[in-house]
Order: structure tokens, then C-alpha cells, then sequence
């Protein structure tokens, strides 16, 4: 069960401004934050009056409770010093200022004069320091609700990150550059702990793999998968095997992520593609995965994970068009992407000769596709946006005739083509599905994350 995120919520106003009217305000906020994936902490109505008295009784509701994020609603005019005492408590917090606004009646507009209280509030909060959004409401519009929820998302999903780990078989796939990660940043900027293994704890637990589960997972790829021509059962049978010895130490260690050591780990050293077995592990773990030792990848899977609540998957970049990109994968993409049925081929490429690889079509539509990098000593995150659909017929070049059609997508980005060829950062990319760039951006801004 998806865990709630932890909300404090405090409203703020004037102590010349009728209470009744405040307290009003006030309901009417709460009310519209008060969602079911929410625990919202209310530290009541602040005002300035002189003794502090209304500040430091929420301060005291609020301290009682650790939350992800503070909400400052502001009800009506408020001399800024009244919310500094509260918010000064709590700087190490995002925060969301949020204004409020008037109404109409009898044929005018009636204010308690909000936004005079955010303009004062927000270059305060600016100069203090605070780690924070400005949203605001107007007369005969809806309430910026996606705009609040993206921010409070993006606050939890920082929080929680600081709790999570990434396990990677092995380290440094061949010997690539871009799928490395640098530990102290990670932990210190990201929140990530990221554990190596070694593959021979994989091999040692082989042998202690319940048979009873391999044959669970065995009746569960006989019902859900299609082989588009015979294969030997004992190719799925192994993937499955190594599978759950990989599940062991998922379970032992906690792990939320992981990647193995693809090309120079389990196809030279165990002569086994490991595209079905990052397809039981998505499966059976509800769990990101890419290959290569993609720690970064991994991280941004993650990220994503917490953001839009997808298993989103990796793909890497084939060709450039003048309007799109062609991305695909030459092994796997999760079961929670796949458009149809999904298709398994039993095929061989170059000097493998035995792979069972997954050749389904991947859902289309719109997309956002991220990357986070680690350059110039800094985090940085690439996101774009396009529309992704079938490509045209296509395939890797290499693979045992007749050459299949690789899982992929013609992204049609929203950027022209030559903008975005400067700024990649990678050969493999996140998608995921939706317009997430807000929630993304969010995210970037309150890690500190430079956007590209």
C-alpha cells in the first residue's frame, strides 16, 4: 500500500480581519487539500497578535507530527513577521505559499486582501532562504490544485527517496562512463544509498531457490506470455532461477531498484541474456530495473517511480529524424508498458546463442522522457516532452534472421531535434507516460537539481 505523504497545513491572517471570516477561509483550504492519499497535520489559524500566542500554538501542533511538507495558506493581509515565527521553525522544510483570494457579492469584489499578503511574504521567504513554490487563487477560476499537488508530491518523494536503496550486480558494465554514479553526492543530494554485489552471491543462492516458487513463476509466464515460436522451457526455467536468487537479496537488503552487469556479467560470464529475468523481477518485486550497471538510470527510474507512480521503463536512442527520435530496447521493457499481449521470441544475437527476448509493442501517446546526470560536479536533469508512437518497421542489425522488431517508440518531441541532440546526457532514457515535466520540475527545484 502507497504510503501517505504528510502534509503540515497552516492558515494565516490579519488580527483586525473578522475571525469568523478567517476561520472560514481557513475550512474552505483544508477542505481542498484533504485528499485520501493525504495526512494532513493542521496547525490552525495564525494571526499577528503581539504575544505570539496563535503563532506558537501551531508551531506546537506542527512539531508533534513529522511531515514532508508545510503549506501556508494565506487567508488575509498578515504583517510578515507573524508567519516568519512559525515558518522559521520548520526551514528545513519545502514549503508551499499559498494564497488565497476574494469573492464577488452584490455586483463587487470583497477581498481580505491575499495577495497583499503573499507579495510581502514570498521576497521574504526568498531572502530568508526557504526551499519553496508561490501559487495563488483568482476570482472565478479554479483553485491551482495540480500545481499544489505536483509540489507536494515532488516534497514527499524527496523525503521518502532518503529512506530508499538501489542494488547493482557488479559495477561499470563495459567499462561505460555514463551509467557511473558518485556515492557521496548521491547520498548527500539525492538521498540514495546504492549497494554493490557481487555476482557470485547470485550464483551461491541458485541452489537454494524454492522449486515451488520457480514453478509459481513458471505457471504465471505459461498463462500470461506468448512465445512467438517454440521454445525450450528450460531457457524460461533458468531465467526464472536466477530470478529469484537475485529476489533473495532484494528481500534481505530492502532494495526499491536494481541493475545488473548485463553485456560483461550475465551474458559473458553466465552465457544468459538477462532480459526475462529484469521482466520476473519488475513482475514478482514491483520494482524499477535497467541493465549495465545503469546506476543513474536506476536513480532516475526511482525518482519517477515516486513522482507518477509508474514503473517506468528505460530505452536508448537508435536514430534521429528531423521532428523525432527512435528509441527502443534490445532486450525488455515491463509488463506495465506493453500495449497488447506480451510476446516473447526465443532468438540468438551475435555470440549468444540462446535468448529469450521480448518483443511486445509498447504503449504510445504522450510522454515525458528524463534523465538525471551527475556533470560539472553538479546534478542536472534532461527532461523533454513528445508524442510517442508506433515506428515504422525497423531492426537492430545482428540478430539471427528474420531480425525482429525491437520494443520501441518514434518519439515526435515538442523541442526541435538539433536543441535536444545538445543537451542529451546519455545513451539510455526514462519514459514515462503523461505530461510530468511540472512534477519533474518541482522535484528538481527542491533538491537543487539544475533542469536542462
Amino acid at each position: 500500500m502507497e504510503q501517505k505523504k504528510i502534509v503540515g497545513f497552516v492558515a494565516l491572517g490579519e488580527v483586525n480581519t473578522p475571525i469568523e471570516k478567517l476561520q472560514e477561509k481557513h475550512d474552505q483550504a483544508l477542505k481542498a487539500i484533504s485528499y485520501p492519499d493525504y495526512d494532513v497535520i493542521d496547525g490552525g489559524l495564525v494571526i499577528d497578535d503581539p504575544a505570539y500566542e496563535t503563532a506558537d500554538a501551531a508551531i506546537a501542533r506542527l512539531q508533534a507530527r513529522l511531515f514532508d511538507v508545510l503549506v501556508l495558506c494565506v487567508c488575509g493581509w498578515i504583517p510578515t513577521h507573524a508567519v516568519i515565527r512559525v515558518t522559521d521553525e520548520f526551514r528545513h522544510l519545502p514549503m508551499l505559499l499559498w494564497g488565497l483570494c476574494g469573492w464577488r457579492e452584490d455586483g463587487k469584489i470583497v477581498t481580505t486582501a491575499e495577495q497583499a499578503g503573499t507579495t510581502a511574504i514570498r521576497p521574504t521567504m526568498q531572502e530568508m532562504g526557504y526551499n519553496f513554490k508561490y501559487v495563488y487563487n483568482m476570482i472565478d477560476q479554479p483553485m491551482p490544485m495540480e500545481e499544489i499537488r505536483s509540489f507536494i508530491t515532488a516534497a514527499s518523494a524527496a523525503k521518502k527517496l532518503r529512506r530508499m536503496r538501489i542494488g547493482t550486480m557488479g559495477y561499470r558494465d563495459m567499462l561505460l562512463y555514463g551509467t557511473q554514479f558518485e556515492g557521496f553526492s548521491m547520498r548527500r543530494d539525492i538521498g540514495l544509498e546504492v549497494e554493490t554485489y557481487e555476482m557470485l552471491e547470485m550464483v551461491q543462492a541458485l541452489e537454494s531457490v524454492d522449486e515451488a516458487e520457480i514453478e509459481k513463476e513458471m505457471d504465471y509466464i505459461r498463462a500470461n506470455w506468448k512465445m512467438d515460436k517454440e521454445c525450450d522451457e528450460s531457457i524460461a526455467r533458468k531465467g526464472v532461477r536466477y530470478a529469484l536468487a537475485i529476489g533473495k537479496k532484494i528481500e534481505e537488503r530492502g532494495w526499491d531498484a536494481v541493475t545488473l552487469n548485463d553485456v560483461d556479467g550475465m551474458k559473458k560470464l553466465c552465457g544468459f541474456p538477462p532480459a526475462m529475468i529484469f521482466m520476473v523481477l519488475a513482475h514478482r518485486y514491483n520494482i524499477p530495473t535497467t541493465p549495465e550497471n545503469d546506476v543513474m538510470g536506476n536513480a532516475t527510474q526511482l525518482i519517477a517511480k515516486m513522482l507518477t507512480g509508474q514503473i517506468s521503463h528505460y530505452m536508448e536512442y537508435y536514430e534521429f529524424f528531423p521532428k523525432s527520435v527512435l528509441i527502443g530496447v534490445p532486450d525488455y521493457v515491463p509488463e506495465a508498458v506493453i500495449d497488447g499481449d506480451v510476446h516473447m521470441l526465443p532468438t540468438a544475437f551475435g555470440l549468444l546463442s540462446t535468448s529469450l527476448l521480448n518483443v511486445s509493442k509498447v504503449k504510445t501517446g504522450r510522454v515525458t522522457c528524463v534523465r538525471l546526470l551527475f556533470t560539472e560536479g553538479k546534478y542536472k536533469m534532461h527532461i523533454y516532452t513528445g508524442e510517442a508512437k508506433t515506428p515504422q518497421p525497423w531492426n537492430e542489425y545482428g540478430w539471427a534472421p528474420p531480425a525482429p522488431q525491437l520494443p520501441s517508440l518514434e518519439v515526435v518531441l515538442d523541442t526541435p531535434v538539433e536543441e535536444f541532440a545538445q543537451k542529451v546526457g546519455c545513451q539510455h532514457v526514462i519514459v514515462t507516460y503523461g505530461d510530468n515535466r511540472p512534477v519533474f520540475e518541482d522535484f528538481a527545484k527542491i533538491l537543487g537539481i539544475e533542469v536542462i
